[in-house]
């Protein structure tokens, strides 16, 4: 229900008649403003939609395509709302919009398993023999940890960038180890290094 009101507000707010909610008002001024693009949108819902379910990716591909349909769009709608309209940064934002949902994906594993659910990639899981079971148990054995190895470096393939890498360079300095309290810890310096990356503009 929830996303057929987004569904049916997108389309609205292309027709020129967004519908009385706060959300959808600014969006529908920003579309105007930037001509942004409705496909964007939708393939966000879209995949949203597919998301309720609460189910393991299916595989490593799974999550990618769920990461390019959200992070990875939302990103797309970034450079258009910046003017920025070149297929090199489109090319950009959709290996980081990967990473960053691969990343996200990770950093949320002892969240979810307190919960009761894991949503890593069931076959990383099979290859190495490990069970959703073992993860909501917060086992720490190789095995489990070569899980997170594998799904950690196909984020690193995609791209090195600043928040991104720091949390991988973190997951490779406890051996992969995904409920080492470190990890559960923010970063209080990111910002600093933020402002750092953006001055000397390496990202």
């Amino acid at each position: 229900m929830r996303m057929q009101f987004w569904r049916d507000a997108v389309e609205g707010i292309y027709c020129d008649n967004p519908p009385h909610q706060p959300i959808a008002t600014e969006l529908w001024r920003a579309v105007k403003r930037h001509n942004l693009t409705k496909m964007w949108f939708m393939k966000i819902i879209d995949e949203r939609e597919k998301n309720l379910d609460d189910r393991a990716y299916r595989n490593i591909q799974e999550l990618e395509k769920y990461a390019e349909n959200t992070q990875s769009a939302l990103l797309y709608l970034t450079l258009e709302m910046l003017g920025v309209r070149d297929v090199h940064a489109d090319h950009a934002a959709s290996h980081i919009g990967k990473a960053q949902g691969i990343v996200t994906c990770l950093r949320a594993t002892p969240y979810h398993c307190t919960r009761q659910k894991v949503f890593l990639p069931m076959d990383v899981c099979m290859l190495h023999g490990v069970s959703q079971e073992d993860f909501i148990r917060g086992k720490q054995e190789k095995n489990v940890r070569d899980v997170i190895y594998d799904i950690a470096s196909q984020a690193h393939i995609h791209l090195e960038h600043v928040a991104l890498d720091d949390y991988l360079c973190n997951v490779r300095k406890v051996d992969f180890n995904i409920f080492h309290p470190s990890l559960q810890r923010k970063s209080t310096l990111l910002p600093l290094h933020l402002y750092i990356r953006s001055w000397k503009k390496t990202y």
